[in-house]
């Protein structure tokens, strides 16, 4: 009994990180698409297919919570959608413009900043020290693990439209956040993911979806679409529901050292001691945030 308490404690952490592990394949799961594939396109295609497949998993939660509590918050789940929406274009063309590793180390790093910056303004607890300090030695963890020298030389483009993405999640989590507490986490990350593709759709008229015709392709989008966009929002969903905003930012953290380490293991990257060294202070600063009393109490 007391070893299931224990793990209760941590469940919202836990639930947190092994969602964060699943994102983390996207890179991969590009990579080993076809050269052809559009960026915008693969995200537009992984949310269309994960937002109806986690609206489907929920829907007979989703009517009762519906009988019980009333339809889903019209507000916070607009701005979820036009967030997620957001969140994609600036994404992809942040990597686009300034790579990968520089892209994704601006987006996760800044998320957990302005998802902090953001907290007290809706009248929520100010985070505390631990995780400002936990937040600061992930950052530079995360910079050493991704090593993003020499990826600057497209300009200031590049890492505005980072920051932007880094904007739009933290802001994505802060929408869902109340919500989640009082219908299936599953059910609103679903109508959020699916709202935002709605939005997005109309950009696949004017780009080539050749390539998801093709056998990598359609594996990429199914991945995608599936595993590092449905099962991970299942699992993210559920974390939010007992973790703080904050904190969740913060053990988002996850998804770029484990783009980095899948890198180094399926894609052959070459491995360096300041990249161990920053795993080493990402740990360190994810259990510290993982185990304080705000992240453990929900």
């Amino acid at each position: 009994m007391t070893g299931r308490a224990g793990l209760g404690r941590y469940a919202g952490p836990l639930y947190v990180a092994a969602a964060m592990g699943l994102t983390g394949t996207t890179g991969t799961a590009q990579a080993l698409a076809p050269d052809d594939v559009d960026p915008t396109a693969i995200g537009i295609l992984r949310i269309l297919l994960g937002g109806p497949v986690l609206v489907a998993l929920s829907a007979r939660r989703l009517q009762a919570s519906r009988r019980a509590a009333g339809p889903l918050p019209l507000a916070p789940m607009v701005m979820a959608a036009v967030a997620m929406a957001v969140y994609q274009p600036c994404f992809f063309g942040g990597t686009a413009r300034s790579g990968v590793a520089v892209g994704t180390i601006v987006t996760m790093a800044s998320a957990p900043v302005f998802a902090g910056m953001i907290e007290p303004l809706l009248g929520r607890a100010r985070p505390d020290l631990r995780w400002c300090l936990a937040t600061a030695v992930a950052v530079v963890g995360v910079v050493l693990v991704v090593d993003p020298s020499g990826g600057m030389a497209g300009g200031a483009t590049g890492p505005l439209l980072s920051l932007g993405a880094g904007l739009a999640y933290a802001t994505f989590a802060h929408a869902t956040k109340e919500v989640v507490a009082v219908h299936p986490p599953t059910a609103v990350m679903g109508v959020a993911l699916t709202g935002a593709g709605l939005l997005l759709a109309p950009a696949l008229l004017v780009v080539d979806l050749d390539w998801v015709a093709s056998g990598r392709g359609t594996g990429a989008v199914l991945h995608l679409g599936l595993l590092a966009t449905a099962a991970a929002y299942v699992l993210y969903g559920r974390g939010l529901a007992r973790v703080p905003v904050a904190e969740t930012t913060t053990l988002s953290l996850v998804e770029p050292v484990v783009a980095a380490t899948l890198g180094l293991v399926v894609v052959g990257e070459a491995f360096s001691a300041s990249m161990g060294l920053g795993a080493l202070l990402v740990a360190s600063a994810l259990l510290a945030v993982g185990s304080s009393s705000r992240a453990t109490s929900g």
